[in-house]
């Protein structure tokens, strides 16, 4: 099988990891018999330093006319980089908003499990962790509150801003499907997370997942608002197996699941559309503090790779393959900085990939 993968290595620590994520890929195409062409992209900081923009739209062409996205990581650090001195919408991140749109991006699955052998970076208790936990929170990723219209004015000389919340019911059925549909292959259980108590776009949203839940009976459904949803996730996480939640509160919630799993260097994502179309990158950020140094886990972005074989391409074998060799690494007690105990020796992002592929 051969396979064009657009790869957007971005900021920070973005071109170490996603290196290692394609050092682990190529070791899967020789071993199983495919072919992953890449072609590089740039978008974010790396962008506007070349284009004065954060992504521009042949970027954009050649992104759609591959098979999948391969991301790293975008943006700096935002009290010093001159990035963010720049109008919001020339910023990294308006860059990543600018292709979740193009593509049609509107489903984001992260994955937050607690791996046993990296129990003890779990900052909760043993007895709340009990056997662990194993959750996906899918986020609609292009409505709400990050794309509605926005604007900073004065009024009657008092400098004020106004974000619009705004979702249909159209982009909110289409993302409960999916959380409906992979609810089906887990363990058939879905909490939509809202704030229906106060906002009307949430009470819209609780009416439309109704209606889906009704075409999937087999399926339990539980409403949790998400101020008690943020507590719940530290007081008891084995609980909840899909959580399917809007734009913002999903970005919030889904970086609380990645703390409580031990490590952001852990955690995969994958960005969907309505086809097999995939972006894939990790749930961390571009970590400028560490870039550069060969101290960043690749992992994640490996995961995120075995995640882009499975849904997009289709081949479970091989992620399989890539997630045993990722436990096999992690069973074996090398461990990079970030899940590293103290006083215990680290390995670095290179080293993590080289064993990592010599698994597979």
């Amino acid at each position: 099988m051969e396979k064009k993968i657009t790869v957007i290595k971005g900021d920070g620590i973005g071109p170490e990891i996603v290196t290692e994520a394609q050092k682990v890929l190529d070791k899967v195409a020789e071993k199983f018999g495919h072919k992953f062409v890449y072609t590089d992209i740039l978008m974010g900081g790396c962008s506007i330093d070349k284009y004065g923009v954060p992504l521009t739209d042949e970027a954009v062409e050649i992104a759609k006319n591959s098979d999948a996205v391969l991301l790293g990581s975008i943006g700096g650090n935002t009290s010093t980089s001159p990035w963010y001195k720049l109008a919001p919408n020339l910023r990294p991140e308006a860059g990543l908003l600018k292709i979740r749109k193009e593509l049609g991006l509107f489903a984001n699955l992260r994955p937050a499990k607690l791996y046993p052998e990296l129990r003890e970076a779990c900052p909760l208790k043993d007895d709340i962790i009990g056997d662990g936990f194993d959750m996906m929170i899918m986020r609609e990723l292009t409505g709400g509150l990050y794309f509605g219209a926005r604007k900073t004015e004065n009024v009657d000389g008092v400098e004020t801003a106004v974000d619009t919340l705004t979702y249909n019911e159209n982009e909110i059925r289409r993302i409960a499907i999916r959380g409906f549909d992979i609810a089906m292959k887990r363990r058939k259980k879905v909490t939509s997370v809202d704030k229906a108590n106060v906002l009307d776009s949430s009470r819209l949203w609780r009416k439309v997942v109704n209606e889906v839940a009704k075409d999937y009976p087999e399926v339990e459904l539980e409403h949790m608002l998400v101020d008690n949803c943020a507590m719940q996730l530290v007081r008891d996480p084995k609980q909840f197996d899909v959580i399917l939640t809007e734009n913002m509160f999903g970005d919030i919630l889904s970086d609380e699941a990645a703390m409580i799993s031990g490590s952001l260097g852990m955690l995969a994502s994958a960005s969907l559309n309505d086809t097999k179309f995939g972006m894939y990158e990790p749930s961390h950020g571009s970590a400028p503090d560490i870039a550069g140094q060969d101290l960043a886990n690749p992992m994640a972005t490996i995961l995120s790779a075995a995640m882009m074989l499975r849904y997009t391409f289709g081949l479970g074998k091989e992620a399989d393959a890539i997630e045993a060799a990722v436990k096999k690494v992690l069973a074996d007690g090398w461990r990079t900085p970030d899940i590293a105990k103290e006083g215990e020796e680290a390995i670095g992002t290179a080293k993590a990939g080289d064993l990592i592929a010599a698994e597979i």
